[in-house]
């Protein structure tokens, strides 16, 4: 699965993207605002991520189209957890405020609901980091008033999780 935006290219990720992989996930700042992601984050981590079989689930990095160029950005996908299908997102750190998860966010949306058909998607952030819960907003999401607790590896301990729904729009009802 591709998917290409005024600015971006998402596409899986290959072995060839261990390196700038490992580089960009591997920074701290980015690192623990993500429930899974080790830190230390090896080349050894980004090997076994990327040549991991595929999920019923898109998951897909981001590369920033800048002339001929693709820089890698980010990542976004789709995952099942125990609130449903879940958005997931990071950027790397020398593309932040830029308007990148905004941009692959819709871009991964509009897969989630013209492809896939999903009807409702959740996704949710670590309290504190309002940056996110800004960038759902933009995609649609709204905040369920709950907070679900994640563990998070980078910090070693559970922590409070602003939760968020998105129900599929009605455009994509029609189609």
């Amino acid at each position: 699965m591709f998917a290409r935006t005024q600015r971006l290219f998402l596409r899986p990720g290959w072995l060839e993207d261990a390196e700038p992989l490992a580089r960009a996930i591997g920074d701290r700042a980015v690192a623990e605002t993500l429930a899974r992601v080790p830190h230390p984050y090896t080349m050894d981590d980004a090997r076994a991520y990327l040549a991991a079989p595929e999920d019923a689930w898109p998951r897909l990095l981001i590369f920033l189209m800048d002339g001929g160029e693709a820089k890698l950005a980010g990542g976004i996908g789709l995952d099942e957890d125990d609130r449903g299908i879940n958005l997931g997102y990071w950027i790397a750190r020398p593309y932040w405020g830029q308007g990148i998860a905004t941009e692959a966010g819709r871009a991964m949306l509009e897969i989630a609901d013209t492809s896939l058909g999903l009807d409702r998607i959740v996704a949710g952030h670590f309290h504190g980091n309002e940056t996110s819960g800004n960038v759902l907003r933009k995609l649609g999401f709204r905040p369920t008033g709950t907070s679900s607790r994640r563990y998070n590896v980078v910090r070693g301990a559970i922590l409070p999780c602003v939760d968020f729904v998105r129900d599929r729009q009605p455009a994509a009802l029609a189609a």
